[in-house]
């Protein structure tokens, strides 16, 4: 198994598991050598807590990526999760202009949006600028919230495939090669992911479990990314991390007190051997 850099851009939530303090264990222990671009710091979520501090750190990226061009370094996998700005999105195009070798895979989680509504810092021109990111995408990670909003297709909470297959045959259209769409439930007790590119379309079925945890779209796509830069299909790489976040939310199961994430983190094993290490 070769040993290759991923370059993942997200926030930092210092504490509540999920964004990059997720990411970075993650894609670390998938074998993979990953750095980090904090696109702002947070000391926690923002779900559940108050009075949250928050620096963006916009200003300081363009430099940062300057000094990485300056010493030569590039990476074989950018990963992008929740981005502050519009103007975050035009740096990390530039990002991906200039700092990604040949043949590198662009893989962006388009964390702006759930349950039909658009997270409270973005507006319609953050999805505007949203589009031209999963235009060059070679994955795009969304939920149906998000690829509602990307494509303009009316948001459903009860659909068949027909629906599903409108939404990621529009993304695929948009620029993206690949769609893996998220949270795709047929039943009450079960739920998927529906993984669609130039091979067609495919659908990884698994349990619906009652609980959510903040953070587990987080864990989602980092589990996801790390599987498919070693070497898994797209389809195998959505089954993966999908059963891998199934398991951190039922180990998670049962502890009031850890109501902020999920237990990611003794689980890792599991995955590991899930990918292949």
């Amino acid at each position: 198994m070769s040993y290759k850099r991923v370059l993942t851009i997200q926030d930092i939530s210092c504490f509540g598991q999920c964004s990059l303090t997720v990411a970075l264990p993650i894609l670390s222990a998938a074998g993979l050598e990953t750095v980090i671009l904090p696109s702002a710091v947070l000391s926690t979520h923002t779900a559940g807590f108050t009075g949250f501090t928050v620096r963006d750190l916009t200003g300081d990226i363009p430099g940062i990526a300057a000094h990485w061009k300056r010493e030569g370094i590039s990476f074989d996998a950018l990963y992008t999760g929740y981005l502050g700005s519009a103007e975050q999105i035009g740096m990390v195009c530039d990002i991906a202009d200039t700092l990604l070798k040949p043949g590198a895979v662009t893989v962006v989680d388009p964390a702006m949006a759930d349950n039909g509504k658009l997270y409270p810092a973005f507006d319609l021109a953050f999805v505007d600028e949203m589009k031209k990111l999963v235009s060059r995408a070679d994955i795009v990670l969304p939920n149906i919230t998000e690829a509602s909003y990307l494509t303009g297709i009316g948001y459903k909470e009860t659909y068949g495939e027909d629906y599903i297959r409108s939404l990621t045959e529009a993304l695929l259209s948009m620029g993206a090669k690949t769609v893996v769409l998220t949270g795709v439930s047929y039943d009450a007790e079960t739920t998927g992911v529906a993984v669609h590119d130039a091979h067609g379309f495919a659908y990884y079925r698994h349990k619906k479990l009652p609980q959510s945890s903040h953070g587990t779209g987080d864990v989602y796509a980092s589990a996801f990314v790390g599987a498919y830069v070693q070497g898994k299909s797209a389809y195998d790489a959505a089954a993966i991390a999908a059963d891998y976040t199934v398991a951190c939310i039922e180990y998670t199961d049962g502890d009031p007190q850890h109501r902020y994430g999920v237990k990611f983190e003794p689980v890792l094993p599991e995955l590991i051997k899930m990918i292949g290490r």
